[in-house]
């Protein structure tokens, strides 16, 4: 299978709050592509949806959410940062971002017991100035290893899906990292307008005890949100018959776009669904390939039989 795309997406800079660069990277991607596609879709995106977009395909019944932020760092007074969503704090990752004064690689620091983080560099950054994870991508046996895997990994395979589907709405969302904040409007978009009520969260989950590397794409029965399970099963059911490798997830933290849609005022069935990952939150995001190439598979049955 073909990474370059995944590889390319892993170097945009697009932490929470700043996604446009990326959505941008889409829309060009897409626009170039879709001849090639089974049906062109659609294109929906501007002001009153902020920095996120929407690709109809035919007739919509279920959405792909896939949310386009990362994690990282904004710099806040001299030296000192503060964190965008929860990246793990290790001394000496390797940030990149940019400011007035040009590009910037500089290196994390977390102080002691204190657990207060700063920046080493030759100078004062720019206040406000967000930095994120250096790429570095490693592609070795079994494994892809860079950082970002979430989410640009779900975001890769929605586009990936997006290449034969005929019937299907992609919603690219912003602010997931952070605690959400667009779902509650893109939900009542596709809802309102094609009355869409069935979604899937592309995205990525962890390696956990009861869910390893290379056994298959993750289906989550729940996380701090509760699906309703009479869809979950119907996916599993989906699953089983089309032979696709995959695994259950029971989790009571963490969360998603889903939880977004749960707390909105529309009645979406949702279930996230995704490849597990090791080093969460890390430069050094680790994912087994034949548990993305299931992801692929499953959400291609997924969109065509639900």
């Amino acid at each position: 299978m073909d990474y370059s795309l995944l590889k390319e997406l892993q170097a945009i800079h697009a932490p929470a709050g700043d996604e446009a660069p990326l959505r941008d990277f889409v829309i060009d991607y897409v626009e170039k592509n879709k001849a090639n596609w089974k049906v062109q879709p659609e294109l929906i995106y501007g002001d009153e949806f902020q920095d996120c977009l929407m690709l109809k395909f035919g007739n919509p019944r279920t959405a792909i959410f896939a949310h386009l932020d990362s994690i990282g760092f904004t710099v806040r007074y001299g030296k000192e940062l503060v964190k965008l969503g929860g990246p793990r704090l290790i001394s000496g990752i390797k940030l990149v971002g940019e400011d007035s004064k040009g590009a910037i690689e500089t290196e994390l620091m977390v102080n002691g017991d204190s657990k207060a983080i700063s920046y080493k560099f030759d100078r004062d950054i720019d206040r406000g100035t967000n930095l994120t994870f250096k790429p570095n991508w490693r592609e070795e046996g079994d494994y892809i290893q860079n950082c970002y895997m979430d989410n640009r990994l779900g975001m890769w395979n929605a586009l990936k899906v997006a290449e034969t589907l005929e019937d299907g709405v992609i919603v690219f969302s912003c602010w997931e990292e952070t605690g959400g904040g667009s779902v509650g409007y893109l939900g009542k978009h596709i809802y309102e307008n094609w009355g869409v009520r069935q979604a899937l969260i592309s995205d990525i989950t962890w390696v956990t005890e009861g869910v390893p590397h290379g056994e298959g794409v993750a289906i989550s029965m729940r996380d701090s949100g509760i699906p309703r399970k009479s869809y979950v099963r119907k996916i599993i059911d989906i699953a089983t018959k089309n032979n696709i490798k995959f695994q259950l997830e029971v989790e009571d933290a963490g969360g998603s776009d889903g939880n977004g849609l749960q707390k909105s005022s529309y009645p979406f069935d949702w279930c996230f669904v995704g490849a597990p990952e090791d080093n969460v939150h890390t430069p050094d995001e680790k994912v087994h390939k034949d548990d993305i190439t299931e992801m692929v598979k499953l959400y291609e049955v997924l969109m065509k039989e639900l």
